[in-house]
């Protein structure tokens, strides 16, 4: 079976995303349908059209996303009428980072989504990260699709994909947060918020978010921030002021600029830890004194998609929205439809709001 959907393409750099009618293919061997419910914007798919990064074009944007599976091909083992969550780094299980406890490096999870059958305007067209998300439908490798609880919010399970795995990963996982441990949150769009609501959920007695918008401080709090600073020149000091003079124990940078780096190195005390959980451009370059590395004794290290096994933790994660014992309502402040996702990207670059969810079909009539 075959279908035209409605999609948000993007031509080229800089160009204004549009929505278009695309041919999906036939659903094959290892492959499902799915109708998308819920698509979160994500600043990874501002950041294919601002420039940051250099995708192939025409480009279908949206990565985080959930929906339900309304075809299955030979050999899969997922059933249609599946609630699923989309997952935009499938591990292979077969390289050398998935035979080796590092299925969020694997080496081959999005090389072959190019390959994926679909056109536009008769020609091949590429998606965002293996799955060009925005969209009423897709069709993905099985390994694409996480099975979530059916009473799970679509908007809840659409953001466990991409901001929520990312944020609570970087700190369970990555930078493994200890209680009593102090932190800062640099940059509080959903990846920053969700590590806000992970850190105080690990026992930090001192989570402090920092942005450049006085306009977060509510989502910090609701997040569970106890102390909300505006970025500045001062920042470093400010950080040092509620942290008894030392910096903090672990900084999250959820921006990916070299200059909010160099601004958590400054802000973690000597013999922190530094993670990098936003994504940066190629040229934008980090320098750090050779001496200061040496006698800060700071770690400085990258969270890949939390450092997590989606397969597993997202599941983990549907269960803990479920049992109430996660709250994600707070990360949501726009619901909007296909159509306005460039005003939400502008909306994004000018540093307001959390996340803006796309609804489609009966979600988008709110019934």
């Amino acid at each position: 079976m075959t279908a035209y959907v409605h999609a948000l393409v993007a031509r080229g750099p800089g160009s204004k995303p549009a929505v278009e009618e695309v041919h999906l293919p036939e659903v094959g061997p290892g492959q499902v349908r799915v109708r998308i419910r819920a698509a979160g914007v994500c600043h990874s798919d501002l950041s294919m059209v601002n420039g940051t990064l250099s995708p192939p074009w025409p480009l279908i944007l949206g990565h985080e996303a959930a929906g339900e599976v309304v075809e299955a091909g030979a050999n899969v083992t997922v059933a249609p009428g599946t609630h699923v969550a989309l997952n935009w780094s499938p591990p292979c299980r077969d390289c050398w980072f998935c035979t080796h406890g590092e299925p969020w490096l694997c080496a081959t999870a999005n090389v072959a989504a190019l390959e994926n059958g679909i056109t536009l305007d008769g020609a091949p067209v590429h998606v965002t990260l293996g799955l060009g998300a925005f969209a009423d439908q897709v069709v993905v490798p099985e390994r694409a699709v996480i099975p979530v609880p059916s009473e799970l919010p679509w908007e809840s399970a659409a953001l466990l994909g991409c901001a929520v795995l990312t944020g609570t990963g970087a700190v369970r996982n990555t930078a493994q947060v200890a209680e009593g441990d102090s932190v800062v949150v640099i940059g509080l769009g959903g990846v920053g918020l969700s590590v806000v609501t992970a850190a105080r959920a690990a026992g930090a007695t001192s989570v402090i978010a920092v942005d450049v918008s006085e306009g977060k401080k509510a989502l910090a709090e609701a997040a569970g921030a106890t102390d909300f600073v505006v970025s500045g020149e001062t920042l470093s000091k400010d950080i040092r002021s509620r942290t008894a003079g030392r910096g903090a124990d672990h900084a999250f940078e959820c921006v990916g600029r070299a200059a909010t780096i160099r601004a958590a190195w400054r802000a973690t005390r000597r013999g922190g830890q530094v993670t990098v959980v936003g994504m940066g451009r190629a040229d934008d370059m980090v320098q750090l004194s050779a001496l200061d590395i040496f006698s800060s004794a700071r770690t400085l290290r990258a969270s890949v998609y939390g450092s997590a096994d989606p397969d597993v933790e997202v599941p983990r994660l549907a269960q803990e929205v479920v049992s109430g014992a996660l709250k994600l309502d707070h990360l949501v402040t726009d619901r909007i439809g296909l159509a306005d996702v460039p005003a939400a990207f502008e909306r994004m670059a000018r540093g307001e709001g959390a996340r803006s969810v796309v609804r489609f079909g009966a979600e988008a009539s709110g019934s």
